[in-house]
């Protein structure tokens, strides 16, 4: 039995917004961004090829993430959709956290649970106690996929519901920024000048390694090719998009909510939400993001002071009221977003951040509870060497 479902936008639904709330039109002025996010939801969740089996692996990691996280209204959500499809009684075991006669269940089941808040510590011990236990390494991408897309979810509907509250959200026209004119990928930008590394964080460009085996590059398909091709202009360099080609469809949908998020014109300046990322790269424990993301701010910054306080002691880092509430805000959001709330939004509105600027962040340190979870748990940073 399939679970049944509508084609409402699901993050709507848990917000309990529909068109002509001012929070409607002030996300819906993403629309790249909503339609991205809801269409990866229903590639991960319904997409037709989808085993019964793998519909309910993916359930259950929705399920237990969204308990750990909040809100529980989407936790619920998909408790119920998982119940709908009949789950095997070792998915109710797992789900009940008990442990079943399935070591593989087992084994994804503690791998999503220390991925929830945490992710730093599920090491490659960790994911290699998945293939141990029987999962494909195309199974184990496109469960990170989930796991990535769901810590995103969360963030972004508890982040949203706080700034409903915490402020009069009618939205007004979303002018441009400066920033807004031609767009070059920060692929092809100038690393920064002086390199430093302070508490194990750097702003030096890092290689990453995959823990597991990537894709050969001769033996891409045509859609593969494409979908990298669109990624980023460096993928098929990357042993990060190698591996994540695997699930192709999965990366090519994720691709297009990180890019709207990142580096679409108006609202908050790029700048302030590449400084958001960093800061969650950096309670997360990413070193790669972080160092990615810094290089980032200071290409378009044109400074570094802001990266090295935040690499220093990110709770109090900020040059300014308006940087201290944008990186407090990013860090309370990633570490508890169960008590996340009006009062960690107001801040910003209090600084001069607008209801448009403070959506962007908000989604801007959310799409990181996702990258932080590929780059981590799926391989390690490289640093060059000397």
């Amino acid at each position: 039995m399939q679970t049944t479902h509508s084609s409402a936008d699901v993050i709507d639904q848990i917000l309990g917004i529909s068109p002509g709330d001012a929070l409607h039109t002030l996300r819906h002025a993403r629309t790249k961004v909503v339609d991205a996010t809801q269409a990866f939801h229903e590639l991960a969740f319904y997409a037709p090829e989808l085993s019964a089996r793998q519909r309910q692996d993916r359930f259950l990691v929705a399920t237990l993430l969204a308990e750990a996280t909040g809100p529980k209204a989407l936790a619920d959500l998909y408790r119920e959709q998982l119940a709908a499809l009949q789950p095997s009684a070792d998915h109710v075991e797992v789900l009940e956290g008990r442990q079943s006669s399935s070591p593989a269940l087992n084994a994804l089941a503690d791998y999503t649970r220390a991925l929830a808040i945490h992710p730093s510590t599920a090491d490659r011990d960790a994911l290699l106690g998945l293939t141990a236990a029987g999962w494909s390494v195309p199974e184990i991408v496109s469960l990170a996929q989930v796991i990535g897309y769901v810590s995103y979810q969360t963030r972004t509907i508890i982040g949203l519901k706080a700034l409903q509250d915490a402020a009069d959200v009618t939205s007004g026209p979303d002018v441009d920024s400066e920033e807004a004119e031609d767009f070059v990928h920060p692929a092809h930008l100038p690393p920064p000048g002086e390199i430093f590394e302070i508490e194990g964080f750097t702003n030096a460009t890092l290689d990453w390694a995959s823990w597991l085996p990537i894709q050969d590059k001769n033996t891409l398909t045509e859609a593969q090719e494409r979908i990298l091709a669109t990624s980023h202009p460096k993928a098929k360099e990357s042993d990060y998009y190698m591996l994540l080609i695997q699930a192709p469809e999965l990366l090519e949908q994720r691709s297009l909510v990180f890019n709207a998020l990142m580096y679409a014109p108006g609202g908050a300046s790029r700048a302030e939400r590449e400084l958001a990322s960093t800061a969650v790269s950096r309670v997360n424990g990413c070193v790669y993001c972080a160092s990615v993301h810094a290089q980032r701010f200071e290409q378009l910054a044109k400074r570094n002071d802001v990266i090295v306080q935040l690499f220093e002691a990110p709770s109090t880092a900020g040059t300014s009221a308006r940087e201290r509430a944008i990186v407090q805000m990013s860090i309370a959001l990633t570490q508890a977003p169960a008590t996340f709330g009006a009062e960690q939004v107001q801040p910003l509105l209090s600084s001069g951040v607008t209801p448009e600027q403070v959506r962007d962040i908000i989604g801007s340190a959310a799409i990181f509870a996702w990258a932080n979870r590929l780059m981590l748990n799926l391989g390690k940073e490289v640093h060059p060497s000397i």
